[in-house]
């Protein structure tokens, strides 16, 4: 299944406006034998005390962003960045280089036949073009708000400012090869995961 020129795993991109569920079929793909690759996490990793990109994180937004010991205070600078585009594309062009670099340097080292790269951003990013399959993940504004609620701990309020600072939906679902829709059953979610994935490695032989 690797690509015979470069010894590359098949692709698969997860993505999908936030709380639509990209976790929940990375998690899915990960127990049907992808390596699966969390963006955001990544971008965290990058993010850590002592790294270059911390230190131009912090001098770009402040040290009010900052924990106690030093730590990048996600929810801090989400607070900073969701709403405000110009901030959000600020902290993308620090971070996204390094995280990409990062990406491809695991993509390249899996041993796996599957790689599944999980990110909100993979079309915006570019990476959807080393993916043999974008999979985009969809549900209804309301689960989005309540589950941003329920899940995160988030106020109604923030909750609505992040879902509507992202782009429409079917603008990602346009340029997918695969939808699912996560707005029933996981079992409902899980079927559509199970044969899209049959379809997507047999496709690649």
């Amino acid at each position: 299944m690797r690509g015979e020129a470069n010894g590359r795993p098949l692709i698969i991109g997860v993505t999908g406006n936030i709380a639509t569920g990209k976790s929940t079929v990375a998690a899915m793909l990960a127990t049907l034998g992808a390596d699966v690759i969390d963006a955001d996490e990544v971008a965290h990793q990058t993010m850590r005390p002592g790294a270059e990109v911390h230190a131009r994180v912090v001098d770009a937004f402040g040290p009010q962003i900052l924990t106690p010991s030093g730590e990048i205070d996600r929810k801090a600078l989400g607070a900073i960045v969701f709403g405000n585009p110009e901030a959000l594309t600020r902290l993308e062009v620090i971070v996204h280089p390094t995280t990409l670099e990062k990406i491809d340097r695991r993509i390249t080292g899996s041993r796996a036949d599957v790689v599944a790269v999980e990110a909100i951003k993979l079309l915006e990013s570019g990476l959807s073009d080393v993916c043999e399959s974008v999979w985009v993940t969809t549900c209804r504004r309301a689960q989005q708000i309540e589950r941003l609620v329920s899940h995160r701990k988030l106020r109604e309020d923030e909750a609505r400012r992040r879902v509507d600072a992202q782009g429409p939906q079917h603008e990602k679902v346009a340029r997918a090869d695969v939808v699912i829709d996560n707005s029933g059953p996981l079992s409902v979610t899980r079927a559509q995961v199970e044969a899209a994935w049959q379809r997507v490695v047999a496709e690649a032989g």
